[in-house]
């Protein structure tokens, strides 16, 4: 089989289970061990040790294909020497505090995010962080030319309990940053409903906001059903959405918490229902990010709001770098700014992952909503509520999405030049370019033409042109998108643009 196909980003993805017509199982066990034994020739590399010398721990989320990718792991693992810890059922970001806390050399996190039932996956982690890009193509480059360790040996796998301690972990987090007179239930007098979308996010209702007295009876879908019978696991998702703003408000909580399957992504509504999601997410985190980092740097991705730019540089304080569309392209610019002496204490894309560095800059949709459930216990003893956080943010009144296939099989060459012809047709119609974007052609238009901006953007892995527009007007959507049709038109072979048309 093509090993490469199974590269998404920095992760390995595919069809692990039946159940659609036409997506035929292509993670098969083979492959599962194939790509494992080709792991450990990489850590032999990298790492620097023997894979009979090595620990690792590996958890999965609630997909239905979990249990049989797992069992090819440790299989494979231990035929070389591997000592394996097996955490079960577990969130993603606990597989990289695993490495921190047991401790192990690596992990390993079976899943594919809030990918549909049929699909699954593999998250690699180091105490580096996750895997790049070129990492991966690495060890696919060695399953594809049937890499394995040299020596055959039998290791061990112990079952353990590691959720436990990372759930400990962020009690102690909320013990100590409420820092009430109850000061073993601080959330105490709190109703706080969770919809973990039957993913693996359960355990932060169960094991982190109940022992500490939060009242959670108005959480929702805690039980893993690798299924999703009720909603996609998805924070971006409309309906996920909808369903925990209807918890809120028929259960009176104060606060809804939403996780996707694997818990690197969360969402928060209000407790009014009011979504705190995607750019308001944003502003939310950034002022706790820059509560004693006064003018420090927040790294978001290129589709953030020209709203959330004046708040993180105007109400904050603080500077907002707009960066490329990708949660690892957002961390490692945020990383990369640390180490040249810059102080920035977040890096965050409006899909969700939110990854602070005093967290490891680790993507953790349940340490961000502890950071959140924390503010909002201060914002109590104040008699303000969460939103009063983000009064000042302006939101615009109409915003889309729209997405052009590219027809060409060449798609990136093709898309570069479309990139390159926009720039240049731009500057000759004297359109207001940003001069701070890293990612793809972002214009802007005063009240008259559109009273907003436009992105246009090639998408990293697929032959896709996004196009991100928002408005601070009423039917101004219409006009933007009118004058994005009188480049397109002139510049369409290859691309199909009914979408805007």
């Amino acid at each position: 089989m093509d090993y490469m196909s199974l590269k998404s980003g920095t992760d390995i993805r595919g069809i692990a289970s039946e159940g659609i017509l036409g997506q035929d199982i292509n993670l098969t066990n083979e492959a599962v061990e194939t790509i494992a034994a080709a792991f450990l020739v990489w850590c032999e590399k990298h790492i620097g040790k023997k894979a009979s010398e090595m620990r690792i721990a590996i958890g999965h989320d609630s997909r239905i294909s979990a249990d049989r990718i797992f069992s090819c792991l440790i299989k494979t693992f231990t035929k070389y020497g591997v000592d394996v810890f097996d955490c079960g059922l577990a969130s993603t970001p606990s597989m990289f505090m695993s490495i921190i806390d047991l401790p192990c050399d690596c992990s390993i996190s079976v899943t594919a995010s809030h990918h549909p039932f049929n699909r699954n996956g593999l998250k690699f982690f180091t105490a580096d962080g996750g895997l790049e890009a070129e990492n991966i193509s690495e060890i696919l480059g060695y399953a594809q030319n049937g890499g394995t360790p040299a020596v055959v040996i039998d290791g061990n796998c112990e079952k353990i309990d590691y959720m436990a301690k990372y759930c400990e972990r962020l009690r102690e987090m909320i013990k100590s940053g409420v820092n009430s007179e109850n000061y073993n239930k601080p959330l105490d007098g709190f109703k706080i409903a969770v919809d973990a979308g039957n993913g693996a996010g359960g355990f932060y209702a169960s094991s982190v906001l109940a022992p500490l007295g939060a009242d959670i009876s108005g959480s929702q879908f805690l039980e893993p059903d690798g299924m999703f019978p009720n909603h996609v696991p998805n924070p971006e998702n409309e309906v996920a959405m909808a369903a925990i703003s209807g918890a809120v408000k028929s259960s009176k909580s104060d606060l809804g918490v939403i996780f996707d399957t694997d818990v690197d992504r969360a969402a928060v509504v209000d407790k009014n229902g009011k979504e705190i999601n995607r750019n308001s997410l944003i502003a939310v985190a950034s002022a706790i990010a820059l509560t004693n980092n006064e003018g420090g740097t927040i790294v978001t991705d290129s589709t953030t709001s020209d709203g959330l730019r004046d708040y993180i540089n105007l109400t904050l304080g603080g500077k907002h770098h707009r960066f490329q569309r990708g949660y690892k392209n957002v961390i490692n610019e945020a990383i990369r700014l640390n180490n040249e002496g810059m102080n920035c204490p977040l890096a965050i894309e409006t899909s969700g992952h939110a990854a602070m560095r005093e967290n490891y800059f680790l993507d953790d949709g349940a340490y961000l909503v502890t950071k959140i459930i924390i503010k909002m216990a201060a914002l109590k003893k104040e008699g303000k509520e969460i939103d009063s956080l983000i009064a000042e943010l302006k939101e615009a009144a109409e915003s889309a999405e729209i997405r052009l296939s590219i027809t060409e099989q060449d798609f990136k060459a093709r898309g570069m030049a479309l990139l390159a012809s926009l720039q240049n047709y731009a500057e000759k119609a004297n359109w207001d370019i940003a001069p701070d974007n890293h990612d793809g052609i972002r214009i802007s238009f005063p009240k008259e033409n559109g009273d907003g901006w436009f992105l246009l953007r090639l998408s990293v892995h697929d032959p896709i042109l996004p196009i991100n527009i928002e408005s601070n007007s009423t039917g101004g959507v219409g006009k933007l998108i009118t004058h994005l049709v009188s480049f397109l038109e002139k510049n369409c072979d290859g691309i199909d643009i009914s979408p805007v048309k």
